[in-house]
Formats: structure tokens, C-alpha cells, sequence
């Protein structure tokens, strides 16, 4: 697995168990690390806990608004029926190529797909693409929304 995906899994599940708990964000981070290193996995850099860092903190603030963009784009999809683990690979997506911007769209899509397929059901890899698909035509109209949310 390539060493930025391992930070967005990490990411992602700090943001998971946020999402479903309140707990502290800052905590989660530190017990998913921990937790990392005492299952024998090879610790993360200092530079890619910094990036997970950074979409946790960057999604977490915006995340209200983050769901009311991706309901507002994709109204097919209802958002209150989107799974917790589909709406937070979304929410971190969108996030990454329309406020960050350090993330180029099509990357975006591609990891949010591959996190899909890791933690999603067998259909959230479509499902996941289909949605990121609508946003990406709205990018530019996305990403002024959400930097004036974030300021």
C-alpha cells in the first residue's frame, strides 16, 4: 500500500470513530498509532501522520458542510442514508480536492475509491465514484463554497 493511502486509512478511521462516538480527535489519532505500531506495523513518517493530521483537521470543521455540498451536488444519493464509513470517504474526497487543493481531483477520486474498496461494502467503490463523478463537474463551484466555510 502506498505510504499516503496508509495516512488517508489513518485518517479515515480517526474520522470514523469521531463521527459515530465524539471522541477526541486528537486522542483517536494517537490510540489508531499506538495501536498501529503494537500490531507490528511499520510506523508512518512524521511527515504522513502530519498529512492525516491534516485532512482530520481540515474535514472534521467543515463536515456540516462538507454533507450539505455533497447532498446539494448528488441528490440522488440521500445523504442521510449514505453509510457512516461511505460518508466519511466522501466528506474527506471533497475535502482533499476542493478545499486543500494539494490533492489533484482525479487522485482524489482514486483514493477515495481504493478506501472504498478497503472499508466500504462490495457496492461503495461505485457507489463512492459515482457520487465523486457528480461533484467533479462542479469542482471550481464546489471548492468557493466550502473555502468561504472554512475561513
Amino acid at each position: 500500500m502506498k505510504s499516503r493511502t496508509r495516512a488517508r486509512c489513518l485518517a479515515l478511521q480517526v474520522l470514523y470513530e469521531v463521527d459515530l462516538t465524539g471522541h477526541l480527535p486528537g486522542v483517536v489519532l494517537q490510540e489508531r498509532l499506538d495501536e498501529a505500531v503494537s500490531d507490528g506495523q511499520a510506523a508512518l513518517s512524521p511527515d504522513l501522520v502530519e498529512f492525516a493530521r491534516q485532512i482530520i483537521s481540515g474535514v472534521i470543521p467543515l463536515a456540516e458542510k462538507l454533507d450539505l455540498v455533497i447532498a446539494s451536488y448528488a441528490p440522488e444519493w440521500p445523504f442521510d442514508q449514505i453509510a457512516a464509513i461511505d460518508r466519511n470517504i466522501l466528506r474527506m474526497a471533497t475535502w482533499e480536492f476542493a478545499v486543500s487543493t494539494q490533492t489533484p481531483l482525479k487522485v482524489a477520486i482514486n483514493e477515495a475509491v481504493e478506501l472504498a474498496k478497503l472499508y466500504g461494502s462490495e457496492t461503495a467503490p461505485r457507489f463512492i465514484n459515482g457520487v465523486l463523478g457528480s461533484l467533479a463537474d462542479r469542482e471550481n463551484e464546489i471548492a468557493q463554497k466550502l473555502k468561504k466555510g472554512a475561513q
